[in-house]
C-alpha cells in the first residue's frame, strides 16, 4: 500500500461550549482537509498533508497536532500570517461556521510550494475546501492535479459564509465541475448541494457531476444515510443510529474511509460494491459524530469494530 497525499487548509476550530455555567470556545486543530488526512492515519492509511499554516503559537499547535496524528508534515509550510480560525456554534449536533483571519492562513500555499516528487508519488490524491476559495491555494491544487496519476477525490465543502451572492457561488461551481471532471470520487454533502444545484433534486444532482467525468459521487445525507451514484442507479445507504452530539468533522470522517478503502484496495472494481464502502464510511461519521470536535474524534478501525461489531 502507498501513500495519500490530502491538500486543504489547517486551522483551529473554536468550538462554542459551555463550562462551569458560562459560555466558552474550545480550542481544537481543525480544518475539513486536515480533519480527512488525520482520518486516513487513524484508520492505519500513510497520509501526507499539504498546506499553509500561520507563523504564531496556533500554528506550531498545529504542526504539533500534525506530528502526534501520524500525518506526515512534508507538504506544510509556514507563512508568514496569524493562524486562521474558525468559530463554530450549534443548533442541536449541526455546527455553523464564521471564519476570521485575513489573509487566511490556510489560503496562501502557492504552486511553486509543492513538493512535486511527493505529489508525483502519491496513490490518492484529495483536494477540497475552503482552501480552494483563495486563488494561491487553488493554483496549488491545480498544478496537483495536472501532477499526479493517483486515484484523485474532491470535496467542496462548501461555507456559505465565505461566499458572498451569486457571483461567488457561480465561480465556486465553476471549480466543482473543473475538478469533478478529472476525479475518481467527489464526496459531498446535501447542504453542499443546496448551494450549487438549489434547483435540482439529489438524484439530478449527482447524476450532474457523473455527468461531468466524476466516476463516483457520495452525497451525505445527514441521519438519512447517503447516496452513491456510481455505474447505473443512484443507490441510498443507510445511517447507522448513533447518539450524535456533535456533527464536526462527519463529513470529513466519510471522505477520509473511503479514501482509505481507495488506498489499501485500489479503485472499486464494480460499481455494486460502492455501496458497502459507503456503509463501512458511515460507521466510521455515526463514532465521529458521538464525540465533540473534528480531528480529534477521528476513530481506529478497531474502534469502529467495538462500536458497530454487526
Amino acid at each position: 500500500m502507498g501513500y495519500a497525499v490530502v491538500l486543504g487548509e489547517a486551522l483551529i476550530d473554536l468550538l462554542d461550549g459551555e463550562c462551569g455555567g458560562e459560555r466558552v470556545y474550545r480550542q481544537v486543530v481543525g480544518g475539513g482537509p486536515l480533519n480527512v488526512a488525520v482520518g486516513l492515519a487513524r484508520l492505519g492509511a500513510d497520509v501526507q498533508f499539504v498546506g499553509s499554516v500561520g507563523d504564531d503559537a496556533l500554528g506550531t499547535r498545529i504542526r504539533g497536532f500534525v506530528e502526534g496524528a501520524g500525518v506526515g508534515q512534508r507538504g506544510m509550510v509556514t507563512v508568514p500570517a496569524p493562524t486562521a480560525l474558525a468559530v463554530a456554534t450549534f443548533a442541536g449536533a449541526e455546527p455553523e461556521f464564521r471564519f476570521y483571519g485575513e489573509p487566511p492562513s490556510y489560503g496562501l500555499l502557492g504552486p511553486d510550494d509543492l513538493d512535486v516528487a511527493l505529489i508525483e508519488a502519491a496513490d490518492v490524491l484529495y483536494c477540497g475546501s475552503i482552501a480552494l476559495l483563495c486563488p494561491p491555494a487553488l493554483a496549488a491544487a491545480r498544478r496537483a492535479w495536472a501532477l499526479t496519476p493517483a486515484l484523485r477525490v474532491f470535496d467542496p465543502n462548501v461555507r456559505p459564509s465565505l461566499l458572498p451572492g451569486t457571483g461567488a457561488v457561480d465561480e465556486l461551481r465553476a471549480v466543482v465541475a473543473e475538478f469533478a471532471a478529472g476525479a475518481h470520487l467527489v464526496k459531498l454533502s446535501v447542504a453542499d448541494l443546496a448551494v450549487l444545484y438549489p434547483d435540482l433534486p439529489v438524484e439530478d444532482a449527482a447524476a450532474r457531476l457523473r455527468a461531468l467525468g466524476a466516476e463516483a459521487v457520495v452525497v451525505t445525507l445527514g441521519a438519512n444515510g447517503a447516496l452513491v451514484a456510481a455505474g447505473g442507479a443512484a443507490v441510498r445507504v443507510p445511517a447507522p443510529e448513533v447518539s450524535a452530539v456533535d456533527a464536526t468533522g462527519a463529513g470529513d470522517s466519510v471522505m477520509a474511509a473511503l479514501s482509505a478503502d481507495l488506498l489499501a484496495d485500489g479503485p472499486v472494481p464494480d460499481p455494486s460494491a460502492w455501496p458497502d464502502r459507503v456503509a463501512f464510511a458511515l460507521r466510521v461519521a455515526g463514532l465521529v459524530c458521538e464525540s465533540p470536535g473534528g480531528a480529534v474524534s477521528m476513530p481506529t478501525r478497531a474502534q469502529v469494530a467495538a462500536r458497530f461489531p454487526a
